[in-house]
């Protein structure tokens, strides 16, 4: 039995009607998907935030009281100060008035310690050659990108002291530049006393905010 045209057009209006509605499905899929993401982003910052103010406000009041770990390496050299905290060491505060960040700063780096605050990356201020990293959270280094030359930060280390320096330029460096992010040296010759990065949008390259330090 042969079949009509209004009946193979009805059938072929079937079968695009099926494909839409699966389309259709897994688009929402992916928008609720989008969307729970997005929900757990806002939701991460803002415990990372609240991490961060607790553990600096904790710091603060260690530092005011003169409370101070003192560390060496294994050849008996003396190391930066630090407080333990929560069961984590700490070398200081970290300001940047121009973004209003207030930050502790963790002696070692992990991926589970940067769910909490900026983290010593390599270096120390007592070599001038220090590199701090953080999650880009919008209250952590997300705003490091919009830092500008001359800009103003300042360290805070838990010996008491406060070391203040100044933003030199900013760099966009991939995320498998080891070398060059913590080289503090430029091409020009130019010294780097600090160095503050964090993921760019998206996370394929890294923000670099390069310092040099200031005379007392």
């Amino acid at each position: 039995m042969r079949r009509t045209a209004a009946e193979d057009a009805t059938r072929q209006e079937q079968g695009m009607s099926k494909a839409a509605k699966i389309w259709i499905g897994i688009g929402t899929v992916l928008i609720v998907a989008a969307a729970a993401l997005t929900l757990y982003n806002i939701w991460d910052a803002a415990r990372a935030d609240r991490a961060a103010q607790k553990i600096g406000n904790a710091l603060s009041r260690e530092m005011d009281n003169g409370s101070k770990d003192r560390n060496s390496d294994d050849t008996g050299k003396l190391q930066m100060e630090t407080i333990t905290i929560d069961g984590r060491k700490y070398i200081g505060m970290l300001s940047i008035p121009a973004e209003d960040l207030e930050l502790p700063v963790q002696y070692e780096w992990s991926y589970e310690a940067l769910r909490i605050s900026p983290c010593r990356y390599t270096g120390s201020y007592l070599t001038d050659d220090l590199v701090i990293c953080a999650h880009n959270y919008a209250k952590h280094f997300s705003r490091i990108r919009w830092l500008a030359p001359g800009d103003d930060i300042y360290l805070r280390p838990v010996d008491g002291s406060q070391i203040h320096y100044t933003v030199e330029n900013l760099e966009t460096v991939q995320p498998t530049d080891i070398d060059d992010m913590i080289e503090n040296q430029s091409d020009s010759g130019s010294h780097w006393d600090l160095t503050l990065f964090t993921c760019n949008i998206g996370g394929q390259t890294r923000c670099a905010v390069r310092c040099h330090r200031e005379e007392e």
